[in-house]
């Protein structure tokens, strides 16, 4: 099974914009042909995302957004993460770093120009870490 991690920004793109580019992401993993990890700090982060006045989602609209990522993701507890020998400024970025460090190999698929930064290293974990949403063969 493909495991695919993904950031945040990401999880924006798969459930709150659909953006077409992620579309084939999102229907991979109602499908079950990827796997995608999260903790209970990713998703407490998700939450608290998708509740800003920027994306103007009601409380019934952020409740669904979260229950239909939640349902598709695969739960590791926050204690059960590896610490990654790789460090971001941002401890909010550093859990997905940790948590693809712990479910290696696997795709990180990040928007994020600092944990993009370590894409080399990664890739002698066995960790892809990229912002490209067609890097992954389906």
């Amino acid at each position: 099974m493909t495991i695919v991690v993904f950031d945040t920004n990401v999880l924006l793109d798969l459930f709150v914009f659909n953006d077409f580019r992620a579309l084939h992401l999102k229907q991979a993993l109602v499908e079950g042909k990827i796997e995608s990890p999260a903790t209970p700090a990713t998703l407490e982060e998700f939450a608290d995302v998708i509740s800003r006045p920027l994306f103007s989602l009601d409380q019934a609209q952020q409740e669904q957004i979260f229950h239909r990522w939640h349902t598709l993701a695969r739960l590791i507890e926050d204690n059960d993460l590896l610490k990654s020998p790789w460090l971001c400024q941002d401890p909010d970025d550093q859990v997905f770093l940790d948590l693809a460090f712990t479910v290696k190999p696997c795709t990180l698929i990040s928007k994020d120009n600092e944990v993009l930064r370590f894409a080399n290293k990664a890739v002698l974990e066995q960790i892809l870490i990229t912002a490209d949403y067609t890097a992954i063969n389906l």
